[in-house]
């Protein structure tokens, strides 16, 4: 059986599904492994270094396509490429099933096996696999490095013969991985920190890091089974609001994570909100690819109004290629390595594992 992964749209994605560390891994399971020529080279890896692993190097994505039993993919691909995929081929990636619902409706009319990554489920077998959580805990991180670049101030406390520098204070919305990550983060570099959730459940998480939990008045753990956070009420966002913007007057720095799979970013840090921050503060949204959490986010750009500077990348995992292609690759690995029976050699989708049935594309 063979393994392939093809060319991603390079100027929308970095990563890569499979590294030359994980190709031997691979073969240990009686794969092969084909890849088309320069397919890393942007991340300065060449094709002698997969050669040398065990990878077979093909002249074309066209091979690698026609070749291979299943495509290990960071995103769906394009058009094109979808369309050569042959009956009874795997397809596993993250192909955003809500956002691509036709696309791959079409494509599994044609017998092709789909499976999308983010919808695994959060129990313990599956979290070797969990590709939300390990590229999460690289953007919480990045987006702190990031906002800090742009914070015309230091972050930790000085004290010097001239005097005391204070140190930067840090709001960080939404505390699941990447808001953990990024609590962590701003707390190592002495920022101090502060974090706000609709899951009254994250508290003991926060203050764990050394974060101060803003709780609003009366909230429940509106938390759902899978563990991501449910859409609130009229009542609750009032409440939220008025915090926030009494909070906000005080805070040089926002880190806003929160999302909710499946649909638009909820809108926590509205105009009003961003009038009454400091002059050089600074908001890095982590979910301007859904829309963000901030009213005045555009995705990309680096947008200021009133002094405050308000910033989010589509993929901020652009800026960290590497390091995140090496968690994802090992994902991916975890993901096949459930999937293959070694002793017939051959892929099993058995629809009574929970993993298997979640992440398949129906």
């Amino acid at each position: 059986m063979k393994i392939g992964s093809i060319t991603e749209n390079r100027d929308k994605e970095q990563r890569v599904a499979i590294t030359p560390e994980i190709v031997k891994k691979y073969i240990s399971l009686g794969l092969e492994v084909c890849l088309s020529k320069d397919y890393a080279s942007h991340l300065g890896i060449n094709s002698k270094l997969y050669e040398i692993e065990g990878a077979t190097i093909l002249n074309s994505d066209d091979e690698v396509i026609s070749t291979s039993n299943a495509i290990l993919q960071m995103n769906i691909p394009n058009d094109t490429n979808l369309n050569k995929l042959k009956k009874d081929q795997i397809l596993i990636g993250v192909l955003n099933p809500y956002t691509n619902a036709d696309k791959l409706k079409d494509i599994i009319s044609k017998n092709i096996n789909c499976f999308s990554l983010e919808l695994l489920p959060r129990i313990t077998r599956a979290q070797s696999m969990d590709i939300l959580s390990s590229q999460a805990n690289l953007a919480g991180y990045k987006a702190v490095v990031d906002s800090f670049a742009f914070f015309q101030k230091a972050i930790p406390m000085m004290m010097t013969a001239a005097g005391t520098i204070s140190a930067a204070k840090v709001l960080v919305v939404g505390a699941g991985v990447a808001g953990l990550q990024a609590i962590a983060t701003a707390k190592r570099m002495g920022a101090i920190v502060h974090a706000t959730d609709v899951r009254s459940a994250s508290k003991e998480q926060v203050e764990s890091l050394g974060g101060k939990f803003l709780m609003v008045e009366g909230s429940e753990n509106l938390e759902t089974e899978g563990g991501y956070a449910k859409e609130t009420s009229e009542d609750f966002q009032k409440k939220q609001e008025d915090l926030l913007k009494e909070t906000l007057k005080k805070i040089d720095i926002v880190i806003c994570t929160a999302l909710i799979p499946g649909k638009k970013a909820p809108i926590i840090i509205k105009k009003e909100m961003i009038e009454v921050m400091q002059n050089g503060s600074v908001i890095y949204d982590l979910a301007a690819s859904q829309g963000g959490n901030s009213e005045l986010t555009i995705a990309d750009e680096i947008k200021e109004y009133n002094g405050v500077k308000i910033m989010g990348d589509r993929n901020i995992l652009n800026k960290l290629p590497i390091s995140a292609s090496n968690l994802y690759a090992k994902n991916m690995f975890n993901f096949i390595n459930n999937m293959f029976n070694r002793e017939k050699k051959t892929f099993e989708i058995n629809s009574e594992d929970e993993i298997i049935n979640k992440t398949k594309v129906k």
